[in-house]
């Protein structure tokens, strides 16, 4: 060091960590979208979009009216125009290298100085225009222009000039279109290409933290989440994100004639399909706003996106009992159900959320995760309790991640101890918990895991739980987290030292 003959100062870093807060309740939604509506129908094909608004949404991934084929637009529909909440992530399955059809040698004839291909799904860049009777393609625009209208069908112009003559009454058209109906559940869960590496379908849930930096926080698939085997696999992605992060599956029960088309049959339905995980909500019927058919469990993560946004992005607050976009609940069929507040409860108490139309217009109804009643622990049994461990465990482990790899000594453990009491004392002042610490204990740290780097911390949480009726009594319990950090330097300290400072009652 070289000799000093002066005044200096030298800067430590703050002792305390701020929060790095996930997205409480972020929507994933997984479907189908009219890519061949957008300027280039393969750049979003099984690739996560985040959209902050309808336009950024629709600009990427095209807008149609027939929410059966194209089950995004329902999404994007709910999420910025009927609860105006952002941001979302769409990620589009339907592929045009491989759910299309090919459509050879089709007339069109003139209509009001156009020619329309009253056809949808119509990949323009395979379009080719002939005369009627003639070998030769026309060239696109030199000889004719051609643009979507309102119903997503192609309008040909003729160009003064061009090859088609003014008193053409017909054309000749081939071309490519999507087939959306062709895309299988297994396209939607998706996986990884052992050849390719390529990812696809749900399997891109582990790619929107690494691309966008938010965690997701529900997993929605409209029309497809009512199939066992998809339900299964979002339920299995809930859990383990990067290996990390938990969020909420929102999945629907069928309510065709072969599912549960009754209400009294939608218990049965969910337990023979195995619709019961605390990380999985099961809805039930469907929301109709005039002609619009809305999932349930659209219009709940929406809702829900919008309940967690209005109380500062802490899920304490239950979606239940709060308004959805709807003047009418319907089945698979388009029959109108109207549910009685009996048979509403009926169905939360088998683990169902539904909605009716009671106090204050239609609503959503029902706090139970589809876990209840098979789990009565209120941890797992309702849905914000649930959101709320899910999104506590993933800010610590944002918050803490830049600790790992950092030399274990006192300073790091009184660090991790006191930034985080802090963010829970926050926590507790605003009224997102009743109380909170996190305690260092020498009981759930050896020195064997020490040395090896690994440091565990217990973490105390009570927690508000839902008001069920007026007359019920709130038992408020403790729970218990514990988390670990594993900085790869704890070999640095001197076991000695570890024992001195560590292993104190």
């Amino acid at each position: 060091m070289a000799y000093k003959h002066q005044v200096s100062i030298s800067e430590s870093g703050t002792s305390v960590l701020s929060p790095v807060e996930a997205a409480a309740g972020l929507p994933v939604y997984f479907g189908t979208a009219p890519i061949h509506l957008t300027d280039n129908p393969s750049a979003y094909v099984n690739k996560p979009v985040l959209a902050y608004s309808y336009e950024e949404a629709v600009k990427a991934l095209g807008y149609h009216s027939d929410w059966n084929d194209y089950t995004l637009c329902e999404a994007i529909k709910a999420q910025f125009q009927l609860f105006n909440v952002a941001p979302a992530v769409f990620v589009n399955v339907l592929d045009p290298s491989i759910h299309k059809e090919n459509v050879a040698d089709s007339a069109i004839t003139l209509s009001s100085g156009k020619y329309t291909i009253a056809v949808d799904g119509v990949l323009l860049s395979t379009l080719v225009v002939k005369l009627t009777g003639a070998g030769n393609a026309l060239v696109r625009n030199k000889d004719y222009t051609v643009v979507f209208n309102g119903s997503g069908h192609p309008v040909i112009s003729r160009v003064d000039g061009g090859d088609i003559p003014a008193n053409q009454t017909s054309l000749t058209v081939s071309y490519d279109k999507l087939t959306p109906s062709t895309v299988t559940d297994a396209q939607i869960i998706g996986g990884i290409d052992s050849g390719t590496g390529k990812v696809t379908g749900l399997e891109l849930i582990n790619k929107i933290f690494p691309l966008y930096r938010l965690v997701p926080g529900q997993i929605v698939v409209p029309k497809h989440s009512k199939k066992p085997a998809v339900a299964a696999v979002m339920k299995a992605k809930s859990t383990g994100i990067n290996s990390l992060f938990k969020a909420m599956a929102i999945a629907d029960i069928d309510s065709s004639s072969t599912g549960a088309g009754v209400y009294t049959e939608a218990p049965a339905w969910k337990n023979n399909n195995n619709f019961s995980d605390p990380h999985l909500v099961a809805c039930y019927l469907k929301a109709k706003l005039g002609d619009e058919i809305y999932h349930l469990s659209t219009q709940f993560a929406a809702l829900n996106s919008k309940v967690i946004a209005e109380n500062g992005n802490v899920p304490y607050v239950s979606p239940s009992n709060k308004n959805i976009q709807a003047n009418a609940v319907v089945n698979e069929a388009d029959t109108e159900i109207n549910l009685g507040v009996d048979q509403a409860a009926y169905l939360n108490g088998e683990g169902i959320v539904t909605a009716i139309n009671f106090v204050g217009g239609w609503k959503l109804w029902g706090n139970n995760t589809s876990v209840y009643p098979a789990n009565t622990d209120v941890k797992d049994r309702f849905i914000p309790v649930r959101q709320m461990f899910n999104w506590i465990g993933n800010t610590l482990i944002l918050t803490h991640w830049q600790v790992v790899d950092d030399p274990t000594n006192r300073r790091l453990i009184d660090t991790v101890v006191d930034s985080t009491n802090i963010w829970l004392n926050g926590l507790t002042a605003q009224g997102s918990i009743l109380g909170g610490r996190v305690e260092f204990r020498a009981a759930d740290n050896p020195v064997t895991s020490l040395l090896d780097g690994k440091v565990s911390y217990r973490l105390f949480l009570r927690l508000p739980y839902r008001l069920k009726t007026l007359s019920s009594n709130l038992n408020l319990m403790w729970r218990i987290f514990k988390i670990s950090l594993q900085p790869n330097h704890t070999r640095q300290v001197d076991k000695q030292w570890l024992t001195k400072q560590f292993l104190i009652a």
